[in-house]
């Protein structure tokens, strides 16, 4: 859990108590401005969601990001063709277990009354919104008109929106990239046209269907969706702790914050998050809509953007910079362990022996990040094939 001094605790407990009474000034005034986490008719604890990641954010990842604090979790992306001609593989992937954070399930195609058909038959499931993917960059989504494409054709993404809000019973979101490549950012001319279509939001990931994950996320182009839509807008890109997420609302005065790859291995990144919010962290006035500074780059792989990155940090003042850092949980290795045996076991439960010692090597691979060997015992992993083995392995780090 948090490992803090002495010290570190005392200013804790200092903060905890300026932001308990900030928070009772405000209920007084009866402003919840600062606090309100709602989408169409869906109010969520705090604003911090789960991505939706292809082989990652299945029924148990999803259950252990909402126990340690997301807001809502997103499903992986399912094919609205794959619901339309009732594919087994396509429904195991709507799968909620017992004890989930609200889910929002995403789904992806190009074809108007496809969309609506699939919308339409979600409509008796448990999930609490229908998210739209036109960010996938993958080739074989992109080649069939589908995720990212839709970002050429602002006038057929409307359409697809308005179909699906038509036919889905749900509040109906979409989750857009910057624009095709640093030629075309046109995300505010598509998060414009999503929200004449009736969307109760819209996610914007800051990099351009060009850059697939590389390089840095362009955050001012987020801000230019904040102040040219009135629907909430939720930011995503490059954000792994809470500094990061207090920027980026800061910065693009964003309604939510999306964490994906930031979950990868660390889904303490939530109770992190969900501790500062309940602490009153995030309640400070944000750039609403208003000019965006320079984009810094947030590369952590490039030298010179890890650089840019750290300036930006300690622009912050230093009580602030310190106040937040307070609230990152850093997990033991045993905390870790625990951790992955728990998952293993949700995973064996949902899908059996074979796919889940298959699925379990990536995500152990993620939980080992930055402990001493993990690079030649992910190579170990990579090479079991059954549970006991797995389960031997993982107590033995």
């Amino acid at each position: 859990m948090l490992a803090m001094s002495a010290a570190r605790r005392k200013l804790a407990r200092l903060v905890e108590k300026k932001r308990a009474e900030t928070r009772r000034t405000e209920r007084n005034k009866g402003n919840c401005m600062t606090r309100e986490c709602k989408i169409g008719n869906v109010t969520l604890k705090n604003p911090f969601l789960l991505a939706p990641l292809a082989g990652v954010t299945d029924a148990p990842f999803r259950r252990i990001c909402g126990e340690k604090g997301a807001g809502l979790v997103c499903s992986e992306m399912v094919s609205a063709k794959g619901l339309w001609y009732k594919d087994k593989n396509t429904d195991r992937l709507l799968e909620i277990l017992d004890g989930e954070a609200p889910v929002a399930y995403q789904i992806f195609g190009h074809e108007p009354e496809i969309m609506a058909e699939a919308a339409r038959m979600l409509n008796d499931r448990r999930q609490v919104l229908l998210d739209i993917n036109m960010g996938c960059p993958v080739p074989k989504i992109v080649r069939n008109g589908e995720g990212s494409a839709l970002m050429r054709e602002p006038k057929l993404a409307r359409r697809v929106v308005e179909a699906v809000v038509s036919a889905s019973t749900k509040p109906v979101t979409v989750k857009i990239r910057a624009g095709w490549n640093d030629a075309e950012k046109n995300a505010v001319e598509v998060a414009q046209a999503i929200e004449a279509g009736g969307a109760s939001a819209v996610c914007v990931h800051g990099r351009t269907r060009e850059q697939f994950y590389s390089g840095h996320a362009d955050w001012n182009i987020i801000a230019a969706v904040k102040k040219a839509v009135r629907i909430p807008v939720i930011g995503n890109g490059d954000v792994t702790d809470v500094t990061s997420a207090y920027r980026m609302m800061q910065e693009t005065g964003c309604d939510f914050v999306m964490i994906g790859r930031g979950a990868l291995g660390n889904p303490w990144i939530f109770e992190g998050l969900a501790r500062a919010w309940d602490a009153g962290v995030f309640d400070a006035p944000r750039t609403e809509g208003r000019e965006a500074e320079p984009a810094l780059p947030r590369d952590s792989q490039d030298a010179a953007g890890a650089q840019a990155a750290q300036s930006a940090v300690k622009m912050l003042q230093p009580e602030k910079a310190a106040e937040l850092s307070l609230y990152d949980i850093v997990p033991s290795k045993e905390d870790k362990i625990e951790m992955m045996l728990r998952h293993f076991e949700d995973v064996y439960a949902l899908k059996g022996e074979y796919t889940a010692v298959r699925e379990m090597r990536k995500h152990v691979g993620w939980y080992l990040k930055g402990l001493p060997g993990a690079a030649a015992f992910r190579g170990r992993v990579n090479q079991i094939n059954d549970a006991a083995a797995l389960r031997e392995a993982i107590r033995g780090i």
